[in-house]
C-alpha cells in the first residue's frame, strides 16, 4: 500500500511540473553492454524530456539478451533517468551531464549513477537488488551492475537515411 501512495505521489509531483512547464520530447534508439553477474546485449527505446538543457529526465524500456548457465536468455527491463549539468548558459560546459536513475527487471532493481557525454554515450554503475532469488537459468543476479549504453536519436537516424 505504502508502494502504491508513494508511486500515485510521485505521479501527481510530475504532472505539476509538466503543467507549470512545457517539455520538449525526443524519442531515442539505445544499445549498449549490461554487466549483472553476466553479460547482455541491450537494445531499447527512450523518450527524452527537457525544458531546458540543465535537468533532462529520461524513461525508457528495453531487452536484455545474452546467455546464463549455457542457455538463451532475455529480460524485459525499464528505466528512468535524470541528467543534470550544473553550468548555465555555457555551451562547452554541456557537453557532459551527471546521470542518476534506477532500471528493474524480472529479476532485479538497481539504482544507478554515472555520466553521460552528449547524451549519447553513457557510462553508469550501480548495485542491484534481487527480486526473484530464482534468478535466470539458475543465475543468481545481483551485485554490481555496469552499462555502457549508445543512444541513437530517431531524428538523427532519420536524416542519414534520407542522403
Amino acid at each position: 500500500m505504502k508502494k502504491i501512495l508513494g508511486f500515485t505521489a510521485l505521479l501527481i509531483m510530475l504532472a505539476n511540473q509538466s503543467a507549470k512547464a512545457q517539455f520538449t520530447m525526443h524519442k531515442l534508439i539505445h544499445v549498449g553492454y549490461v554487466y549483472q553477474n553476466q553479460s547482455f546485449a541491450e537494445l531499447g527505446g527512450r523518450l527524452l524530456f527537457l525544458e531546458n538543457d540543465d535537468t533532462i529526465y529520461r524513461v525508457g524500456a528495453a531487452a536484455l539478451l545474452g546467455s546464463a548457465n549455457g542457455k538463451f536468455a532475455v529480460l524485459p527491463k525499464i528505466q528512468g533517468d535524470i541528467l543534470i549539468n550544473f553550468e548555465r548558459n555555457v555551451d562547452l560546459y554541456h557537453s557532459y551531464y551527471f546521470l542518476a536513475g534506477a532500471e528493474a527487471t524480472t529479476k532485479y532493481i538497481a539504482p544507478k549513477i554515472g555520466a553521460t557525454l552528449f547524451g549519447i554515450i553513457d557510462l553508469t554503475g550501480g548495485y542491484a537488488f534481487p527480486i526473484d532469488n530464482s534468478g535466470i537459468n539458475g543465475k543468481e543476479l545481483k551485485g554490481l551492475n555496469i552499462n555502457f549504453t549508445l543512444n541513437l536519436p530517431l531524428v538523427m537516424l532519420n536524416d542519414l537515411l534520407k542522403k
